[in-house]
């Protein structure tokens, strides 16, 4: 959509088509639309591009998952999009959809990767379970996952097993917040046009259907019944990070305006959640209930348990309590398809006799500084036999008279029946068994070498 962008803000769609190498056969269009006009929940229709004379499906109308027809003429399926950090908004949802489309329908799904402009280090909020998986929630995810859509893709892939290929951004870190890319922000709908829309939409947009609202665009919560002055002693009180609350009235509704003062430690989803609490404690009002069909507010929660918690009288405090050790297994799972860490990301080049080796898993440097690589591309790189025994987890490399053995998690190696031991071991990482490129070259008769100002590695 709009968000898609390179740096100098020149748009993806214009950059395809006008690459004479590229043949741009259709656009897809997420919620809101191609421009991100559209209003929240409004059904988008398919129509024909103007200038490019391609089709733009939209896939929030009659489908939300691209069908056989809308990718009859495209090899590869490309995703740029902006997220903004919520397990609710439903761009990350679409991302699911596409990848369910690319494995059914033998496509490669491309991601571009972009920043979670909150950062990738709060996790926090009720995990969604499954009966409550909606196109509003589409996994297993916490209010506020801390992951980016490429990390996200990886995640969701463990269940879809889709052609995946994340292309990652170069100098990225955990801890980075979107204000620190130096990159505008572009409005991704009508309702986040601005870096605080962002911040604040988890704190203030969770009460659908309870009667506790946003306002101007995700930056005041509030409701009728509510006194403002009690409600901002309360938040102001509880000890939320980064962020004062203005009692303010809107017409005959009470509620707080945020006054976000460290971005950093500011924590939307838990601020969303306390703000409902002590929201309910005032004006007691009515929590809605899924029947015959599940409403909206169970929906955004991803469970009924939030519903009943407050139902109870519970404060937001045994709430936290409530959903922390689901939180905490899934903060565990989590790191299984993390890419970045906090030093910046670099992208790593590998050459083998000159010739560039195209990974489908990008390569990483592991906590011990070594670069780990996937096995087969490596193996195929190499020349080398690649044998893999899933019940013992080794990996048997065969090429010309040389024969190493690795084992997953095992710093021993055995090289032409003898026992190596290396400084790090293979790793099963995104379902992907890698391998220290290093090791696997030098034990195979290669010289390997490493440019560390370019990231690159050269083996002959």
């Amino acid at each position: 959509n709009q968000s898609g962008v390179n740096s100098k803000g020149e748009s993806t769609i214009d950059i395809l088509a006008n690459d004479p190498t590229v043949q741009l056969t259709a656009l897809y269009g997420p919620e809101h639309g191609l421009d991100g006009q559209a209003r929240a929940g409004a059904y988008v229709e398919s129509y024909i591009h103007e200038k490019l004379g391609i089709p733009v499906y939209s896939l929030y109308g009659p489908t939300r998952m691209p069908t056989a027809e809308m990718l009859a003429n495209v090899d590869v399926l490309l995703y740029d999009i902006q997220d903004i950090g919520a397990r609710t908004y439903t761009y990350i949802s679409t991302l699911n959809y596409c990848q369910q489309a690319a494995q059914k329908y033998g496509k490669t799904l491309i991601v571009l990767d972009r920043p979670n402009p909150l950062g990738g280090e709060i996790v926090d909020g009720a995990v969604l379970e499954e009966p409550f998986e909606t196109f509003v929630g589409v996994d297993v995810l916490p209010t506020a996952h801390g992951m980016t859509v490429g990390e996200l893709a990886l995640y969701f892939n463990r269940e879809i097993g889709a052609d995946v290929r994340v292309v990652p951004m170069e100098g990225y870190t955990r801890q980075m917040i979107y204000q620190d890319t130096g990159l505008p922000w572009i409005a991704t709908s009508p309702n986040i046009p601005d870096i605080e829309s962002v911040f604040g939409y988890m704190a203030t947009g969770l009460g659908e259907g309870t009667g506790i609202y946003q306002a101007d665009k995700f930056k005041w919560i509030g409701g009728k019944g509510i006194d403002a002055s009690k409600f901002a002693r309360l938040l102001n009180q509880a000890g939320l990070a980064g962020v004062t609350f203005v009692p303010e009235y809107q017409g005959a509704a009470g509620g707080v305006r945020l006054k976000i003062t460290d971005y950093r430690s500011f924590n939307p989803a838990r601020t969303g959640l306390y703000a409902l609490a002590y929201a309910h404690s005032l004006n007691n009002f009515k929590v809605p209930k899924s029947g015959k069909t599940m409403v909206m507010f169970d929906k955004i929660m991803g469970t009924d348990k939030i519903g009943l918690y407050l139902e109870q009288g519970l404060t937001p405090q045994q709430i936290e309590v409530k959903y922390t050790p689901r939180l905490n297994s899934f903060k565990e799972e989590r790191k299984k398809y993390l890419i970045y860490g906090q030093d910046p990301y670099r992208v790593i080049v590998v050459y083998v006799q000159g010739q560039r080796v195209d990974f489908d898993v990008e390569p990483f440097i592991d906590q011990n500084n070594r670069t780990m690589v996937p096995l087969r591309a490596i193996g195929e790189a190499l020349g080398a036999q690649v044998d893999w025994d899933e019940q013992t987890r080794t990996v048997k490399f065969t090429k010309q008279g040389h024969k190493v053995l690795f084992v997953i998690d095992r710093r021993e190696a055995v090289v032409n029946g003898v026992v190596q031991t290396m400084d790090t071991c293979p790793v099963i990482k995104n379902s992907r068994t890698m391998l220290p490129l290093r090791y696997v070259g030098e034990f195979l008769g290669t010289t390997v070498d490493w440019e560390g100002q370019t990231s690159k590695i050269t083996i002959n």
